[in-house]
């Protein structure tokens, strides 16, 4: 996909591994408008990342929030990116440790955000980038963010599982249907990376985490997850697939 003189939209840009696309695609000199949450820092890092950068506060599965950002960012240059990496955490356990069932609102509530959400915002940037006249045989590519959690998931991870599940099963379909608009699809599956979905967990434990990665034997940089999205946005023969950006890590029941 040939850049030059477009605009790009990253969910989750405020922090971790959105943060670190939007600041690769402004090295590239394209315009960039983040989503995140309204109460995230998302208003500060577009002030300091300059002009290129604008904040669409919004929660990924409301579509008038959604459809605002995404005409911000196409009042500024043509839609031609978009690599959503909003997503949440969160443990549910089947039946808990008093006996009780597990809980079905916030296993309702992680899939809406990792699974609905991306849907939402998926379907609202493809028509957006529909409309553009075609570069280079492309409209648009667009960068999901699915999990090693979607064939490994660990225990309590049910939710956040099953939505990165659903991830990489949409990636190929989405992909085909939107073949005939020239618009591409992928999707990133990142092992263990040192992001705010981590942070509530100890030192003690992200070290062990990292330890369970072949090689290299740490935790993920966000700025390996951006130069493997721009990549896929530079690659005109990435579509449908998923890719495990993961040092090899196969993770472990717990």
């Amino acid at each position: 996909m040939n850049l030059a003189n477009s605009s790009a939209l990253v969910t989750g840009g405020a922090s971790g591994l959105g943060l670190a696309t939007v600041e690769a695609l402004v090295a590239r000199g394209v315009a960039v408008t983040i989503v995140d949450l309204p109460q995230s820092p998302g208003k500060d890092v577009a002030e300091r990342l300059g002009d290129l950068v604008t904040f669409g506060p919004a929660d990924v599965r409301d579509p008038e929030a959604v459809g605002a950002a995404l005409e911000m960012a196409v009042g500024r240059a043509p839609l031609r990116t978009l690599v959503h990496c909003a997503g949440r955490g969160g443990t549910v356990r089947l039946v808990n440790r008093d006996g009780s069932p597990g809980d079905y609102d916030l296993y309702r509530e992680i899939v809406e955000v990792n699974l609905v959400g991306t849907f939402n915002v998926l379907r609202l940037a493809a028509a957006r980038m529909a409309a553009n006249e075609p570069v280079d045989g492309e409209r648009g590519v667009c960068v999901l963010t699915a999990s090693v959690a979607a064939w490994e998931g660990q225990i309590g991870q049910i939710p956040y599982a099953s939505a990165k599940a659903g991830v990489v099963g949409m990636t190929l379909v989405a992909a085909r249907d939107l073949s005939r608009a020239l618009i591409r699809v992928c999707s990133i599956a990142p092992g263990v990376f040192d992001t705010p979905i981590l942070n509530r967990f100890s030192d003690e434990i992200k070290q062990g985490l990292a330890a369970q990665v072949p090689h290299p034997a740490r935790l993920g940089q966000p700025p390996e997850f951006a130069a493997t999205a721009l990549h896929i946005v530079d690659n005109p023969m990435l579509n449908g697939e998923t890719i495990r950006l993961d040092g090899a890590i196969r993770m472990s029941p717990r």
